[in-house]
Protein backbone atom coordinates (compact mmCIF):
# COMPACT_ATOMS: atom_id res chain seq x y z
CA UNK A 1 0.00 0.00 0.00
CA UNK A 2 1.63 3.20 -1.17
CA UNK A 3 0.72 5.79 1.47
CA UNK A 4 1.83 9.21 2.62
CA UNK A 5 4.75 10.51 0.50
CA UNK A 6 4.56 7.35 -1.65
CA UNK A 7 0.90 7.80 -2.53
CA UNK A 8 0.61 7.91 -6.32
CA UNK A 9 3.86 5.97 -6.85
CA UNK A 10 2.52 2.40 -7.15
CA UNK A 11 2.73 2.38 -10.97
CA UNK A 12 6.23 3.85 -10.87
CA UNK A 13 7.30 1.25 -8.30
CA UNK A 14 6.00 -1.64 -10.41
CA UNK A 15 8.10 -0.44 -13.34
CA UNK A 16 11.11 0.06 -11.05
CA UNK A 17 10.91 -3.50 -9.68
CA UNK A 18 10.11 -5.27 -12.95
CA UNK A 19 13.03 -3.51 -14.65
CA UNK A 20 15.47 -4.72 -11.96
CA UNK A 21 14.45 -8.36 -11.62
CA UNK A 22 14.56 -10.94 -14.42
CA UNK A 23 11.40 -12.86 -15.34
CA UNK A 24 9.20 -10.01 -14.14
CA UNK A 25 6.12 -8.37 -15.60
CA UNK A 26 3.26 -6.05 -14.84
CA UNK A 27 -0.15 -7.70 -14.93
CA UNK A 28 -3.59 -6.20 -14.45
CA UNK A 29 -4.03 -2.60 -13.31
CA UNK A 30 -7.24 -0.98 -12.07
CA UNK A 31 -7.13 2.76 -11.51
CA UNK A 32 -9.51 4.71 -9.31
CA UNK A 33 -10.75 6.55 -12.40
CA UNK A 34 -11.70 3.36 -14.23
CA UNK A 35 -15.28 3.66 -13.00
CA UNK A 36 -15.45 0.90 -10.39
CA UNK A 37 -16.54 2.43 -7.08
CA UNK A 38 -14.75 5.74 -7.66
CA UNK A 39 -13.50 7.39 -4.49
CA UNK A 40 -13.69 11.20 -4.61
CA UNK A 41 -10.66 11.42 -2.31
CA UNK A 42 -8.45 9.49 -4.72
CA UNK A 43 -6.84 10.79 -7.90
CA UNK A 44 -8.28 9.00 -10.95
CA UNK A 45 -4.80 8.04 -12.20
CA UNK A 46 -3.84 6.37 -8.90
CA UNK A 47 -3.80 2.58 -8.64
CA UNK A 48 -6.79 1.02 -6.90
CA UNK A 49 -5.47 -2.51 -7.40
CA UNK A 50 -2.60 -3.90 -9.46
CA UNK A 51 -0.84 -7.22 -9.91
CA UNK A 52 2.79 -7.66 -10.91
CA UNK A 53 5.36 -10.43 -10.80
CA UNK A 54 8.96 -10.23 -9.62
CA UNK A 55 10.93 -13.20 -10.87
CA UNK A 56 7.78 -15.31 -10.90
CA UNK A 57 6.45 -14.22 -7.47
CA UNK A 58 3.03 -12.52 -7.49
CA UNK A 59 2.75 -9.19 -5.71
CA UNK A 60 -0.09 -6.71 -5.46
CA UNK A 61 -0.08 -3.00 -4.75
CA UNK A 62 -2.28 0.07 -4.52
CA UNK A 63 -2.15 3.78 -3.85
CA UNK A 64 -4.12 5.04 -0.86
CA UNK A 65 -4.75 8.65 0.16
CA UNK A 66 -6.18 8.05 3.62
CA UNK A 67 -3.91 8.37 6.62
CA UNK A 68 -2.77 5.25 8.45
CA UNK A 69 -0.44 4.87 11.42
CA UNK A 70 1.69 2.42 9.41
CA UNK A 71 3.87 2.56 6.36
CA UNK A 72 6.60 0.37 4.88
CA UNK A 73 9.01 -0.67 7.63
CA UNK A 74 11.43 -3.41 8.62
CA UNK A 75 8.59 -5.50 10.05
CA UNK A 76 8.19 -6.95 6.57
CA UNK A 77 11.06 -7.39 4.17
CA UNK A 78 11.62 -9.19 0.92
CA UNK A 79 14.54 -11.62 1.02
CA UNK A 80 16.27 -12.38 -2.26
CA UNK A 81 18.74 -15.25 -2.42
CA UNK A 82 21.45 -14.72 -5.04
CA UNK A 83 23.74 -17.17 -6.81
CA UNK A 84 26.69 -14.90 -7.62
CA UNK A 85 28.38 -11.68 -6.56
CA UNK A 86 27.37 -10.18 -9.90
CA UNK A 87 23.71 -10.88 -9.18
CA UNK A 88 24.10 -9.55 -5.61
CA UNK A 89 25.74 -6.36 -6.91
CA UNK A 90 23.06 -5.85 -9.59
CA UNK A 91 20.18 -6.10 -7.13
CA UNK A 92 21.94 -4.15 -4.37
CA UNK A 93 23.00 -1.29 -6.63
CA UNK A 94 19.66 -0.97 -8.41
CA UNK A 95 17.46 -1.23 -5.32
CA UNK A 96 19.65 1.40 -3.62
CA UNK A 97 19.43 3.78 -6.59
CA UNK A 98 17.76 7.18 -6.43
CA UNK A 99 17.36 7.48 -2.68
CA UNK A 100 17.61 3.94 -1.35
CA UNK A 101 19.46 3.43 1.94
CA UNK A 102 22.00 0.77 2.76
CA UNK A 103 21.89 -0.91 6.13
CA UNK A 104 23.88 -3.76 7.64
CA UNK A 105 24.09 -7.50 6.90
CA UNK A 106 22.65 -7.33 3.41
CA UNK A 107 19.67 -5.16 4.38
CA UNK A 108 18.58 -2.08 2.48
CA UNK A 109 15.54 0.10 1.94
CA UNK A 110 14.67 1.11 -1.58
CA UNK A 111 13.55 4.62 -2.52
CA UNK A 112 9.96 3.77 -1.52
CA UNK A 113 10.97 2.53 1.93
CA UNK A 114 10.47 -1.17 1.16
CA UNK A 115 12.96 -3.31 3.08
CA UNK A 116 15.00 -5.94 1.23
CA UNK A 117 17.66 -8.38 2.27
CA UNK A 118 19.99 -9.45 -0.53
CA UNK A 119 21.64 -12.70 0.58
CA UNK A 120 24.13 -14.75 -1.42
CA UNK A 121 23.38 -18.47 -1.04
CA UNK A 122 27.09 -18.91 -0.36
CA UNK A 123 26.63 -17.15 3.00
CA UNK A 124 24.30 -19.89 4.22
CA UNK A 125 26.53 -22.62 2.84
CA UNK A 126 29.58 -21.27 4.65
CA UNK A 127 27.77 -20.51 7.92
CA UNK A 128 25.99 -23.85 8.12
CA UNK A 129 28.84 -26.19 7.26
CA UNK A 130 30.16 -28.90 9.52
CA UNK A 131 32.94 -26.68 10.91
CA UNK A 132 31.07 -24.47 13.38
CA UNK A 133 34.15 -22.40 14.20
CA UNK A 134 34.57 -21.43 10.54
CA UNK A 135 30.82 -20.73 10.33
CA UNK A 136 31.15 -18.37 13.29
CA UNK A 137 33.99 -16.51 11.51
CA UNK A 138 31.77 -16.10 8.46
CA UNK A 139 28.96 -14.78 10.64
CA UNK A 140 31.31 -12.27 12.29
CA UNK A 141 32.54 -11.11 8.88
CA UNK A 142 28.97 -10.71 7.59
CA UNK A 143 27.97 -8.67 10.63
CA UNK A 144 30.50 -5.99 9.60
CA UNK A 145 29.23 -5.73 6.01
CA UNK A 146 26.53 -3.68 4.41
CA UNK A 147 26.38 -5.37 1.00
CA UNK A 148 27.50 -8.97 1.42
CA UNK A 149 30.74 -9.73 -0.41
CA UNK A 150 31.17 -13.43 -1.17
CA UNK A 151 34.97 -13.30 -1.50
CA UNK A 152 35.26 -11.68 1.95
CA UNK A 153 33.09 -14.44 3.42
CA UNK A 154 35.31 -17.06 1.82
CA UNK A 155 38.40 -15.33 3.20
CA UNK A 156 36.90 -15.38 6.69
CA UNK A 157 36.00 -19.05 6.31
CA UNK A 158 39.52 -19.97 5.21
CA UNK A 159 41.38 -17.85 7.79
Amino acid sequence: MFLHENNGKAAEAMIFYTDIFPNSKIGSILKYGDGIAPDPNEKPENIQHAHFEIDGYSLFCLDYSYDHPFDFNEGISLVVMTDTQEQTDHLWNNLNADGGRESMCGWLKDKYGVSWQIVPKKLLQLMNGEDHEKGAKVMQAMMKMQKIIISDLETAYNS
